[in-house]
């Protein structure tokens, strides 16, 4: 009769630690034709398809297979199936776009996808900007340069204060440092904090009052209240590109801002990242219906 003495211990790898010895068992068969299929599926997966990248590209694989080829083909399929949409966006009059409610929502959606992609990056996500950094809030109703949707689409045409387009909104600010004494800054500043409903130094104020008179009511009007057509901003209001605490505005008087928004279309983007007029135009309508379009 077998004893449980008299069989045979299985072989060990030889490996023993804190008595324990590690047995040489064989894998389970199952597993060892899995583990090979899984080998041959591999060699043929990266001969067959794009599967390795390499410093530029990747390994193409003799299928021809592309997930951007892919991408491609749904994009040109989704361009097709939008043209007529899309010629029509792109020569009707903005101001009657409202009135056409199928084409406008199709705007809408179009011009939200191109203002993620292309203007969220200054603007946020949620087209608020960035508030004393120069990105303007597209939500509220303070535009420098008109918030029609022609002037929105005009602007986002041309940009602000750029290189490419001979037609972008210009408009530039003194840097006063140059021309005023830091006392007569700093009673200009106060000036414009009282005028804005702002803590301030009553008697720097009414010395402020004086030289605002003569070096910037030309363009921000006796009154403080601005003039979009030339970009010059309101100063009575809450809504400061660049803030509007004290420090803000003597940095303001002193240096000058200049603000730098890149020309949109295509024809001043030559090596391309443009947009077409349906692109503009979906972008103005979208921005337009934020709340803060005129």
């Amino acid at each position: 009769m077998t004893t449980e003495h008299d069989k045979k211990e299985p072989d060990t790898t030889g490996h023993v630690w804190d008595g324990i010895r590690e047995y040489d068992n064989p894998m389970p068969r199952w597993w060892l034709w899995t583990f090979y299929i899984t080998i041959i599926w591999g060699i043929g997966y990266t001969i067959a398809r794009p599967a390795w990248p390499l410093i530029e590209g990747a390994t193409p694989g003799i299928s021809g297979y592309s997930t951007r080829a892919e991408v491609a083909k749904d994009i040109e399929a989704v361009n097709e199936a939008n043209a007529g949409a899309t010629q029509e966006l792109a020569s009707i009059e903005l101001a009657l776009l409202s009135g056409n409610s199928e084409l406008q929502q199709y705007a809408v959606n179009a011009g939200a996808a191109i203002f993620r992609a292309n203007c969220s990056q200054c603007h946020g996500s949620g087209a608020a900007g960035v508030q004393a950094s120069g990105y303007p809030n597209l939500l509220d109703d303070d535009w420098l340069w008109g918030g029609a949707i022609d002037d929105i689409a005009y602007t986002i045409t041309h940009g602000i204060r750029n290189e490419q387009s001979p037609d972008s909104r210009w408009s530039q600010m003194p840097a006063f440092g140059e021309i005023l004494s830091e006392e007569e800054i700093a009673a200009a500043v106060n000036y414009v904090r009282s005028i804005s409903d702002q803590e301030h130094d009553a008697a720097l104020a009414a010395q402020g009052a004086e030289i605002y008179l003569e070096q910037c009511s030309a363009c921000h009007g006796e009154a403080g209240m601005g003039d979009p057509t030339i970009g010059a901003p309101n100063l009575v209001d809450a809504i400061w590109l660049y803030g509007g605490s004290e420090e803000h505005l003597t940095e303001t008087i002193t240096y000058s801002r200049f603000g730098v928004m890149p020309a949109w279309g295509e024809e001043y983007r030559p090596g391309g990242g443009g947009l077409d007029q349906a692109e503009i135009n979906a972008v103005a309508a979208y921005v337009h219906q934020l709340g803060g379009g005129e």
